[in-house]
């Protein structure tokens, strides 16, 4: 690897090493010169406290002086064409460079992760395969999941197109546009690894997330196959020649009937929106509306708001609009655990962005650090230790500290408004709900224009909301932050497998289940990206469990192809096997916890939405596809 510029100013350089990330500047700076005292004492980093990125590394200053002026020469010398003197790593050493980054031993198994991340690393590429005469790959979505199938699909050279209902790219992040709607993974997280961006925060906003997912179909030049405003109405399985038929509506309204040999469905969860089920819910004379089809048109300025939920999306809503609004209530169900992050919401100093574009080694180590405190590194204290003799507040000892630490945080953010106390802790274990990152929630209670409500809502009145104690709260505008039917997977079309049974038929109401969230028996050559169990509910780049997902499904179809088959459909027996093992681990884990309700379990208690799995242990799941793992048909000649 070598610099590709070399017009920069070294005082712009200077000026981002000297706030630049310690940690990672270690990292960066074993590659560049090879000097491996760098990872010993007195330079060796302490662990951080929660999410932080801790900058510093908890080393003196002068340590740091001398890790930045290492960084700095070090830095100018490669940029003037010096090589790497450790260009890649073997295993021990990644695995050792990782466990003094993050200061704390890393499993053996999560060097795949490590080695993913690095900029040498081609986990992501494919061998171009030869694919039959006619052979075309359909994907169905054009969000995020979408467009990583089809860069991996025309890196590999396989014919394919897009279908998108709606007039633009972007899923999710086009679909909700309420006030503060974010990402609350670190956006150098939540990020492709094949596509690294110049963010302008560390937490980035929907219109940047969208941009970001522009600038990738541009830069991958997906537009010319993206079919805008056509939806898949149903894709039914034809046995006799190992094609699906696709009913599709096209743009001007007309039903037409399209092939594929291999469907991809990219819908992702976060669709339909859930309504509450509220008395009198029609009958609100003012605007009302879900946050994911936010109204720009409705005025909020000196109006009485209510907002009926107070998870992520109203959690990103109500202080956004807290200053705006004249009174502002929030209809709470049940408390959430929330973490603190000094960095959340701000802007990324302009140096430090030239250094993570310029620099592709610490914006690897800054990432790898990020996907190891966001994710893997809790993954222990989300067990139930059977010894543990207070169940009922905490899962084990390091669960109880993680309560302890954020209660510390709720009780000094709320301030004088410690009456709110009782009202905002949960009494269920932290992490058993998806963990919320502060935006200056508790800040925002303390406002005396804002009323939180934890009494049921017995109806909707013309005027407001009726709660069970006999208040009424008056309203000009209701707003309804419920999120969304996540646990009915793929309700976007209709889709009908070998047997002809339906794919809703065989799952059910709300019992979704895949082999690695992405292959179902009876369903040949039809994949799903974020399907059921695939979400890492301890933490992580959902982006990054998608390129997993990507990663099997096309050494699936490479060996597909180059081996002369026509059809491949996951065993049932592998497919059993597997999603018993995922019960199985989700017994012991915080979201079977009996004390608390989560959009993760179905009607019967079951876990459908989150993986039970450490990210470096689905990593290696979704290394390689085995054939004998699926059903393999030899090809139909036509």
């Amino acid at each position: 690897m070598t610099a590709n510029r070399t017009d920069l100013d070294a005082q712009a350089l200077a000026d981002a090493v000297a706030i630049a990330n310690i940690p990672s500047l270690l990292m960066m700076l074993v590659h560049m010169t090879g000097e491996l005292h760098w990872l010993e004492s007195p330079f060796r980093p302490s662990r951080g406290r929660g999410v932080t990125d801790h900058d510093s590394g908890g080393l003196g200053e002068a340590e740091q002086a001398m890790v930045r002026s290492a960084a700095l020469d070090a830095i100018l010398a490669w940029r003037a064409g010096r090589p790497l003197a450790i260009a890649e790593p073997d295993a021990a050493l990644r695995r050792r460079m990782m466990s003094v980054a993050v200061a704390e031993d890393i499993p053996a198994d999560y060097d795949g992760i490590i080695s993913a991340e690095l900029p040498f690393a081609r986990h992501d590429e494919h061998p171009r395969v030869t694919v039959p005469a006619g052979f075309v790959a359909v994907i169905v979505g054009a969000g995020v999941s979408g467009l990583c199938a089809a860069i991996h699909f025309q890196r590999a050279g396989i014919p394919f197109e897009i279908l998108e209902k709606s007039s633009e790219l972007g899923g999710v992040w086009r679909d909700n546009r309420y006030p503060g709607a974010g990402v609350d993974t670190p956006n150098h997280l939540y990020s492709f690894t094949f596509a690294p961006y110049d963010w302008s925060r560390y937490f980035a906003l929907r219109g940047e997330l969208k941009e970001y997912l522009e600038h990738v179909a541009d830069k991958f030049q997906l537009r010319r196959h993206i079919r805008f405003n056509t939806t898949l109405e149903a894709a039914d399985y034809d046995a006799a020649t190992q094609r699906w038929r696709l009913r599709v509506t096209e743009p001007d309204g007309a039903t037409v009937r399209r092939e594929a040999n291999l469907v991809i469905a990219a819908v992702g969860i976060f669709n339909p929106i859930k309504m509450p089920d509220i008395a009198g819910l029609e009958q609100f004379q003012g605007p009302c509306f879900h946050t994911a089809e936010w109204r720009d048109d409705v005025e909020l300025t000196g109006k009485r708001v209510a907002i009926i939920g107070n998870g992520a999306s109203c959690m990103q809503t109500a202080p956004a609009i807290q200053h705006e609004v004249g009174a502002l209530t929030i209809f709470q169900r049940s408390p959430h655990w929330v973490a603190p992050n000094a960095q959340f919401g701000k802007p990324i100093p302009a140096p430090l962005r030239l250094l993570l574009k310029e620099v592709p080694l610490y914006r690897a180590w800054y990432r790898l650090r990020l996907g190891w405190t966001y994710g893997d590194q809790i993954f222990n204290a989300l067990h139930k230790d059977p010894a543990w003799p207070y169940p009922e507040r905490a899962l084990n000892h390091a669960n109880d500290g993680h309560r302890a630490y954020f209660t510390q945080y709720v009780v000094s953010e709320l301030g004088e408004r410690q009456d709110l106390l009782d009202k905002v802790l949960p009494k269920y274990p932290p992490f058993g709900k998806r963990m919320l990152m502060d935006n200056g929630w508790y800040r925002m209670l303390r406002n005396p224009k804002v009323t939180l409500v934890d009494e049921p809502i017995t109806r909707i009145t013309a005027n407001g909301v009726a709660t069970a104690d006999g208040s009424e709260y008056p309203a000009d505008v209701l707003v309804i932050a419920t999120g969304f039917d996540v646990l009915r997977f793929l309700t976007a079309f209709e889709v009908h497998g070998r047997s002809g049974r339906s794919l809703r038929e065989v799952w059910g109401d709300d019992d979704a289940r895949a082999y690695l969230g992405a292959a179902m028996p009876d369903f040949p050559n039809f994949f799903c990206l974020y399907g059921p169990n695939l979400q890492a509910g301890h933490g992580g780049s959902l982006i990054f469990m998608i390129e997993m997902q990507m990663r099997y499904i096309m050494d699936a179809v490479t060996k597909m192809l180059d081996g002369g088959f026509g059809a491949l459909e996951i065993r049932q027996d592998v497919h059993d096997a597997y999603n018993e093992d995922v019960d199985r681990e989700h017994q012991d884990m915080v979201w079977t916890h009996p004390g608390m309700r989560t959009y993760y379990r179905n009607s019967r208690g079951r876990i459908v939405v989150n993986s039970p799995y450490r990210n470096a242990a689905f990593f290696e799941m979704s290394r390689e596809a085995k054939l004998e793992d699926f059903v393999a048909e030899p090809r139909i000649l036509a």
